[in-house]
């Protein structure tokens, strides 16, 4: 019987955008300006939030949690992005390779978890309002978060666990933008229908359950908000779950057709573009919906902003 040891395979191949040599230039620009914008956009909402009192409430709470994600959601795989793209040498170690992926998966599943938890959080904020504070204390902020996170981390376990052991014996060529579970499971030289299976039902269970638990919220929001007898209360109501809707739209969306199917991949354009949305643009516009669509946040970064402008002009005069 034919034996096989990956530990002849010391490192992988990725090959990110193999089509667009010819505009590499341009795209590590919009690549590093979206980057850059990502970081300053996430940091300046959990600073300012942070240092604001007026939004110490659970709604924010969240935002700046979900935020403070985002900086190390995006951390794991742009740079490398950013790097291979003028590296003749686009290589990651295996043992980089399994990293990378438990990281971005781990904070994508602690993301899931956290956008159902703040649906959670509008749920009671408009449909129970009277137990609202009672219910949602800071205690229970923090043990919420926490529980989000530690989920999160613990989910891809069995996943990486179950990769680590296939023998990958012949091409090392990631056809991917970094290193993931469908374009690894490609070049196992064995059946990985196992690990196919494995990784539908953990995916569908952490993407579809927290998916269907938001929506069944924000079906029940609606309703609340429909009762309202003023146009005015309905607009309120309805402007403080319009961001969030707008980014579980955007962010389950694009990981549902990735993620929650039983083949290892698509096809190499399919899936660098779904790649791009959830984890580029995601993170970068959430910044841009929370603070266009949110009076409080918008007005809070001003006075921040001007509050710091004023005091590091009265050190020079």
């Amino acid at each position: 019987m034919e034996q096989y040891n990956h530990s002849s395979l010391t490192e992988f191949v990725l090959l990110g955008f193999p089509n667009m040599g010819h505009i590499r230039g341009g795209l590590f620009f919009l690549l590093l300006l979206a980057y850059l914008f990502t970081i300053c956009g996430n940091l300046l909402i959990f600073l300012v939030i942070r240092l604001d009192a007026t939004l110490h409430t659970p709604m924010y709470y969240f935002v700046s949690v979900l935020s403070f994600l985002e900086l190390w959601y995006t951390a794991t795989t742009i740079p490398k992005m950013l790097a291979n793209l003028f590296s003749e040498k686009k290589t990651i170690s295996f043992g980089g390779c399994l990293l990378q992926t438990y990281f971005f998966h781990s904070l994508g599943a602690s993301e899931c978890y956290l956008l159902t938890a703040m649906a959670y959080d509008r749920y009671l904020a408009i449909c129970q309002p009277l137990q609202y504070p009672a219910i949602m204390t800071p205690t229970l902020c923090f043990r919420m978060a926490a529980c989000c996170w530690t989920c999160g981390f613990l989910c891809p376990i069995s996943e990486i666990v179950l990769v680590s052991q296939l023998p990958f014996c012949g091409c090392n060529e990631i056809q991917h933008i970094f290193c993931d579970f469908p374009p690894l499971l490609s070049l196992a030289c064995k059946d990985t229908s196992t690990n196919v299976l494995v990784d539908f039902a953990i995916n569908a269970f952490i993407i579809l359950i927290t998916f269907l638990f938001i929506m069944v919220s924000y079906g029940r929001i609606i309703g609340a908000v429909l009762k309202i007898q003023t146009a005015a209360g309905r607009k309120k109501a309805f402007s403080t779950c319009a961001s969030h809707l707008t980014v579980v739209l955007i962010f389950f969306g694009s990981i549902i057709f990735m993620y929650v199917r039983l083949k290892k991949s698509y096809s190499l354009t399919l899936d660098q573009t779904l790649a791009v949305v959830y984890s580029v643009l995601t993170p970068l516009v959430n910044p841009i919906i929370y603070s266009l669509r949110n009076k409080e946040l918008i007005k809070a970064i001003k006075k921040t902003i001007f509050w710091k402008g004023v005091k590091a002009s009265s050190i020079y005069y």
